[in-house]
């Protein structure tokens, strides 16, 4: 069977051989869907270079392939790869040294949309922020649609992407760091000091901040509700409360 080696766009790889490159060439995967039941050899391989890699891995039925396949020859093996690289956490606490502030980090809990993410990036960017921190499990990563909708923001904010958020969260409160997440059953975000070091939490638009991620911060701001409907999209409430911050950052 002749294996296509042809990236079909700017986040998607088909076939096993373009796949096994991608992985040893150092591309960024950020999930491999494999065909549900396939153990043969190079497919084995994948997976070990897939763990090796910490790359999220999703066993499928060959309906949901042929779905998500552009050549029709995917051989029972697509992969998703990152338009962006990843930074590092400490990547994005030395941007906040090296410009002689306190970190300012968005954390996104388990955002789906490609574009909520794009729009966080770019609003994340225009308050002064140091970083962004997403998941690698259930949450979209730095695909070309992300990076089309930040607006040229991904090349100059940093985009970690970690294994567990709520140890994130702690490892960040050793290093000084306050958190606040959004949430309509919290204190009214003007009535918060959010100066200093501070992260941001904002959780998906279905479900909010996770309930240990909730947990593990220090404040949580609600967003004053004047309207006939309940809730925010999830990069417009990044954004108010984003600016709630910089505004007091910004008082003497």
């Amino acid at each position: 069977m002749e294996d296509n080696n042809k990236t079909t766009n700017e986040q998607k790889i088909e076939g096993r051989n373009s796949v096994l490159e991608a992985f040893r060439s150092g591309q960024t995967v950020d999930k491999v869907f494999i065909l549900d039941g396939c153990q043969d050899g190079p497919v084995r391989t994948i997976v070990r270079e897939a763990k090796k890699h910490d790359t999220l891995i999703q066993f499928v039925k060959k309906e949901r392939l042929d779905q998500l396949s552009e050549t029709g020859t995917h051989q029972g093996v697509i992969a998703m790869i990152a338009a962006y690289e990843y930074a590092e956490v400490e990547d994005i606490l030395e941007k906040a040294r090296e410009k002689g502030e306190d970190p300012f980090i968005f954390i996104l809990d388990n955002i789906e949309d490609p574009h909520n993410l794009g729009a966080i990036i770019r609003t994340a960017n225009l308050c002064g922020a140091h970083g962004v921190i997403i998941p690698k499990r259930r949450a979209v990563g730095l695909t070309a649609t992300v990076a089309r909708t930040s607006a040229g923001a991904i090349n100059y904010t940093p985009v970690a992407k970690v294994t567990n958020i709520s140890n994130t969260i702690k490892d960040l409160k050793k290093e000084g760091m306050w958190f606040v997440c959004a949430d309509m059953g919290g204190d009214t975000m003007y009535n918060l000091n959010l100066k200093g070091p501070i992260g941001l939490v904002i959780g998906s638009e279905g479900e909010g901040v996770g309930k240990l991620v909730k947990e593990n911060c220090d404040m949580i701001a609600s967003i004053p509700m004047m309207g006939d409907i309940d809730s925010l999209n999830a990069s417009v409430a990044a954004g108010v409360l984003g600016y709630e911050i910089v505004r007091q950052r910004l008082q003497k």
